[in-house]
């Protein structure tokens, strides 16, 4: 039977499965924060674009606003742990890198970290910002791209 509901009932019906990401983006003590996000989205094939949607009173939403680059990461199973530290914490009261003890090694455009558990990650420079609600639409323009073809892509149930 169809019948209008509220927005979250209608939305938890429907929310799981979903693909997460984790976006790492720098502190302004230039150490490195972790998001986990599930509202990002390809916005262009040329030139690449990424855009991720950033709560204003998350963290991030400051380094995101502060720094103008962030790195897209598409997680494997195996960092799952990190995408609930990073989901579940913010990086105002810890250091989430050090926490989760992901591997990593720097990136090739600004030396933010590339996660080396992950099937993918995005190197991207913010090239626009849009207003939305309460949060902040960040469109990232890709400038490297790094794949780890021995993983599979994780699915959150």
């Amino acid at each position: 039977m169809l019948s209008i509901v509220d927005f979250p009932q209608a939305y938890t019906k429907v929310h799981l499965p979903s693909k997460v990401a984790l976006v790492v983006s720098r502190k302004p003590d230039h150490n490195y924060n972790l998001i986990t996000v599930e509202w990002f989205m390809r916005t262009s094939i040329q030139p690449p674009q990424f855009a991720i949607s950033i709560g204003h009173s998350r963290y991030s939403y400051d380094c995101l606003s502060d720094f103008g680059y962030f790195n897209l990461v598409l997680p494997s199973p195996e960092l799952k742990p990190v995408l609930s530290l990073a989901g579940s914490n913010s990086g105002r009261d810890m250091d989430k890198f050090a926490a989760s003890g992901v591997e990593f090694k720097p990136g090739k455009f600004q030396k933010i970290p590339i996660l080396t558990e992950a099937i993918v990650n995005f190197e991207c420079e913010i090239v626009s910002q849009v207003r939305s609600g309460d949060h902040t639409i960040f469109v990232g323009e890709v400038k490297y791209s790094w794949l780890n073809d021995e993983k599979e892509f994780f699915v959150y149930k």
